[in-house]
């Protein structure tokens, strides 16, 4: 059974012969209840105040929950972009060297071309010079065989000094320059 200030204070006792002064057990029973109804006082403030209390609790943990999963997901995050920029960067550097390969492989092909240009070009050369000493060496072999052949012209210098007769030389004209 709960007593409440009120109870208390308005208790009225029965009267026995030589029992208590009535006065007193009404002033004791007063201050009883006036401190009983501050105790209930204090301890609803204190049931307000832990209510409070818990209210923040809660908030705390729903706050520390938030930053947990904010947490979380920012490290969640950070490791995605950290694989994909590995991903990248690999795909980068891959590109790159396929790239240089090519490059490689086209300025090898390039330098093979060329090598095998003046490789051409100096067996054409050499073919022309053969061909052309070849040339010249059979029209200096008609030249000295046709040249007995030829008749004598003189040439301005002799005709005034009147030599009519070519100038010969063991039996061959000489021919003037």
């Amino acid at each position: 059974m709960k007593i409440a200030p009120i109870d208390i204070a308005h208790k009225n006792f029965g009267r026995k012969l030589g029992g208590l002064d009535p006065d007193e057990v009404t002033s004791f029973l007063k201050e009883i209840a006036e401190e009983l109804e501050t105790l209930i006082r204090e301890r609803n403030q204190l049931k307000e105040q832990l209510r409070e209390r818990d209210l923040q609790m809660m908030e705390y943990k729903d706050r520390d929950k938030a930053l947990k999963d904010t947490i979380l997901t920012a490290h969640k995050m950070t490791e995605n972009m950290r694989r994909d920029g590995e991903r990248e960067a690999g795909l980068i550097i891959n590109d790159a060297q396929q790239r240089s390969e090519a490059i490689v492989r086209d300025a090898r092909d390039s330098l093979k071309k060329t090598y095998q240009d003046i490789s051409e070009m100096k067996r054409l050369k050499s073919q022309f010079e053969v061909s052309l000493r070849s040339l010249l060496t059979s029209h200096l072999e008609l030249l000295e065989r046709n040249a007995g052949y030829l008749p004598h012209v003189p040439n301005p210098g002799e005709a005034a000094i009147g030599g009519s007769t070519p100038n010969m030389r063991q039996g061959k004209p000489i021919i003037a320059t």
